[in-house]
Formats: C-alpha cells, sequence, structure tokens
C-alpha cells in the first residue's frame, strides 16, 4: 500500500465492506510531518483486527439468528404438536363419552331384551299351562259327553229304537210307536203317555239340542204332506215343552 504525500491536499479515505452483514469500516488516515509509514502501519493492523473482530461477531451473530430462527421452528412446532395433542384428547374424550353412552344404551338394551325375554317365558309358561288345561278339560267335556250320551242312549233304547251316528242319537217312532189318526196331526192319549216317559229321560240331560222330524205316508201331494209333516212334528215338540223341556 502507498503512502500519500504530504502536498496531497485530501487525506487518503481506507474502506473495507464485509459482504454478509454489509457493516463499513472507514478509516481516515491523517498523515503529518515524518514517520507517516510507521502510523500508517499500525492504524492499518488496527483495522484489519478491527475486521477480524467484527467478522467474528458477524458469524457469532448469524449463528445466534439461526439459532433463534431453528428455536422459533421448534416452538411453532411445539405448539402445534401441543394443539393437535390437546385437540386429540379432546377428540379422546368425545368418544370415550360416546362409548360410555352406546355401553349404557347397549346395557338398557339388554336388561329389557332379557325382561322381555322373561315375560315372553312366563307367558310362554302360562300359555302351556292354559293349553294343558284345556286339553285337559276338553277330554273331561268328551269324557262327560261320551258317558252321559251312552247314558240317554240306554234310557231312551227302552222306550223305542235308538242308535249313535254322527249327528248324535236317533230315535225312531215310527207307527209302531207313535201313531197319528189319518189326516190329522192330534196326539193320541197313549203317544202322550210315551212321549212323557221320554221327556222325564231328556229333562235329566244338559247341554243337548232335540230335533222333530215327521212323515206321511205317500198319499196325497207333496206339499200338502210336506204341512201334515210340519204339523206333526210341531205337535209333538209342543207336547214336548209343556212336559217341561226349554222350547
Amino acid at each position: 500500500m502507498s503512502l500519500p504525500s504530504s502536498s496531497d491536499p485530501t487525506p487518503p479515505v481506507s474502506r473495507k465492506r464485509h459482504n454478509e452483514t454489509g457493516l463499513l469500516v472507514v478509516v481516515i488516515s491523517l498523515v503529518v510531518g515524518g514517520g507517516g509509514g510507521f502510523l500508517a502501519s499500525r492504524v492499518l493492523g488496527h483495522i484489519d483486527d478491527l475486521n477480524i473482530r467484527i467478522a467474528s461477531l458477524e458469524q457469532t451473530l448469524q449463528r445466534s439468528v439461526n439459532e433463534s430462527e431453528t428455536a422459533t421452528a421448534r416452538a411453532e412446532t411445539a405448539e402445534m404438536e401441543t394443539r393437535e395433542a390437546s385437540a386429540s384428547r379432546e377428540e379422546a374424550a368425545a368418544t370415550a363419552e360416546d362409548a360410555l353412552e352406546q355401553a349404557a344404551t347397549a346395557d338398557q338394551r339388554a336388561t329389557l331384551a332379557v325382561a322381555r325375554a322373561a315375560i315372553a317365558e312366563a307367558t310362554s309358561l302360562e300359555a302351556q299351562g292354559e293349553a294343558i288345561r284345556a286339553r285337559a278339560e276338553a277330554t273331561e267335556a268328551r269324557r262327560a259327553t261320551e258317558a252321559e250320551m251312552n247314558r240317554l242312549n240306554d234310557a231312551l233304547g227302552r222306550i223305542a229304537d235308538t242308535r249313535r251316528t254322527a249327528l248324535g242319537l236317533v230315535m225312531n217312532l215310527d207307527e209302531g210307536y207313535l201313531k197319528f189318526d189319518f189326516d190329522e196331526a192330534v196326539l193320541r192319549p197313549e203317544s202322550r203317555e210315551m212321549l212323557s216317559r221320554i221327556a222325564g229321560i231328556l229333562f235329566t240331560a244338559d247341554g243337548f239340542a232335540i230335533t222333530v222330524s215327521g212323515h206321511t205316508d205317500t198319499r196325497g201331494t207333496t206339499r200338502y204332506n210336506q204341512e201334515l209333516s210340519e204339523r206333526r212334528a210341531q205337535a209333538v215338540a209342543d207336547y214336548l215343552i209343556s212336559a217341561g223341556l226349554e222350547a
């Protein structure tokens, strides 16, 4: 580096710029009289030391900036993770609450199902009991009916021809047992006596219906014979009712 002479009108200016930080060091060298070279050398050496220290400070500052930026990024990441963790905890709490509610609902449904099953079982047992009782009652009713039919068949059979059919007991009172005069529907005294005996037997029976059918011979028109048959059957029915049987 050359030194200016004492005759230079303007003192030299030394400038040095650091590329990374943009710091500018300006050194104004004043040369007065003799010995200027030594003084300038010392000034320049001092400037170099300052530049080295400045470069070191700049590096330290850059590291501090980098570390600050890294710390900031870490803090933002940690804050985000904290928010995510908080959201996860809230979601987990909500899920747990829903699960508890569902479990409670399921438990209620299970309890209700058990109660319904118990009611159904009790109802089924009751129904089975009713069915058993109904079958027993039906069996007893059939037995009683059968016994009564046999009793009536025997009792009525002592009076006239009586037989069992699918329709029940059929008692045939032909002209050998019950006879009307020609073209008449008036009961004879002997017929009244026999019907009284029949009424006495039927009067002890319960739960039976009695049907009386009349007939005539083949003489006369069909319509007339039909009317005569109905009047004779009605005469028998009227006498049984007057003997005490229900109409």
